[in-house]
C-alpha cells in the first residue's frame, strides 16, 4: 500500500474540533467533520457549503477526493453536489463540502458531525495530442445505453 504524508493546518483553533481520521483499520477514506459555530439547517432540496476548518498540503502527484458518507445518504438523503470533489496539490485554502439534502425532511448539521470522507490518490497528467482520426474499436461511438439492459 502506497502512503503519502499530508500536512494539515487548522484554519480556526476551535476547542473540540475533530481531526480527520480513519474509522476502521482498513478504511480507504478519512472522515472529515463540519466546523460550525452554529447548527446548519438543510431543508429538502437545499444545498450549502459546509466548512471543515482544515487546509492541507498534498505532495505533488497526489489529489484528495472528497466523497459522501453512505450512512448519511441512506438514512437522510444527504449527498455531495460535486462528488467526488477534487483537492489539487497546490490548493491551500480551507476545505469546504457542498452538502445537498435529497431527503424529504429537514436535516441539521451539527458542529463536529462527520459530513464526508477524504480519499488520497496518486494521479497522472496527460499530454493531449490532437489528431484527425482515432483508432477504431468494436464499440466505436456507442454511447449511453448502447448495450441495452
Amino acid at each position: 500500500m502506497e502512503q503519502c504524508v499530508v500536512k494539515v493546518r487548522r484554519v480556526r483553533r476551535a476547542e473540540g474540533q475533530n481531526f480527520p481520521c480513519y474509522m476502521t483499520p482498513h478504511a480507504a477514506g478519512m472522515d472529515i467533520c463540519a466546523d460550525l459555530d452554529d447548527d446548519l439547517v438543510l431543508e429538502p432540496g437545499e444545498r450549502k457549503l459546509v466548512p471543515t476548518g482544515l487546509a492541507i498540503s498534498l505532495p505533488d502527484g497526489f489529489e484528495a477526493q472528497v466523497r459522501p458518507r453512505s450512512g448519511l445518504a441512506l438514512r437522510h438523503g444527504i449527498a455531495l453536489v460535486n462528488s467526488p470533489g477534487t483537492i489539487d496539490p497546490d490548493y491551500r485554502g480551507e476545505i469546504g463540502v457542498i452538502l445537498i439534502n435529497h431527503g424529504s425532511e429537514t436535516f441539521v448539521v451539527k458542529r463536529g458531525e462527520r459530513i464526508a470522507q477524504m480519499v488520497f490518490a496518486p494521479f497522472v497528467r496527460a499530454e493531449l495530442l490532437e489528431v484527425d482520426e482515432l483508432d477504431e474499436t468494436a464499440r466505436g461511438d456507442g454511447g449511453f445505453g448502447h448495450t441495452g439492459r
